[in-house]
């Protein structure tokens, strides 16, 4: 499935024609170049592509650096991979124009990290009622209770839903209707909410490809 690279801007909303408020999330495209095509075993294409430009060397990790500068791409200071069943046609130093796959109507999955909760609760993070508030329940009224058996197993398996980190995870939303599209200045709008934070990197999975 093909991948487009892009920053989350924020959120808004319309009104349909049944003034119905439709909320949208805005993506701004990164300008992106195709690094490298390889043929896999199982017919499929793998390709690296670079995207988020900088100005300077100084704003590139090395190890990409002269990668970029063996391949004659120019200064990008991220790149990410995907595979593909029918590949567009790209030569390695091709610019992707990431609207050639975008048009208004398409349903697209997106891909972020999530906001990151820091250390939350069982209430807060799997929706736990907690214990009561009396009946001698003392101090503990938004713990977990038990957690696992007598003596046989003798253990808490793996998985169970206890207090933890919450949050900064990979989450991937999809089906989301791609609303408006503003090539001059490289933004999408998608009907709907999408994982991440403000200015942070999201990938926009369009199928067919």
């Amino acid at each position: 499935m093909l991948e487009l690279a892009g920053k989350k801007i924020g959120m808004s909303h319309i009104f349909d024609e049944n003034d119905k408020m439709v909320p949208l999330t805005f993506i701004e495209l990164h300008d992106s170049a195709v690094v490298d095509v390889v043929k896999l075993d199982n017919g499929n294409s793998l390709t690296l592509v670079a995207y988020n430009k900088a100005n300077k060397d100084k704003n590139i990790p090395k190890n990409l650096l002269g990668l970029f500068k063996k391949k004659k791409i120019g200064n990008y200071k991220k790149n990410f991979g995907y595979q593909t069943t029918k590949s567009p046609e790209y030569k390695t130093g091709d610019v992707v124009n990431q609207f050639d796959f975008l048009k208004e109507g398409d349903k697209v999955s997106v891909t972020g990290v999530s906001v990151g909760k820091g250390f939350a609760g069982v209430i807060k993070r799997h929706g736990f009622g907690g214990l009561e508030a009396s009946h001698g329940v003392s101090i503990s009224h938004r713990s977990h209770g038990s957690t696992g058996q007598c003596q046989d197993p003798g253990k808490v398996f793996k998985g169970k839903k206890m207090a933890g980190h919450m949050g900064a995870s990979k989450v991937t939303v999809k089906n989301l209707e791609v609303a408006l599209l503003d090539q001059e200045k490289k933004v999408i709008a998608v009907k709907g909410a999408i994982p991440g934070s403000k200015k942070s990197d999201i990938f926009i999975k369009v199928a067919g490809y």
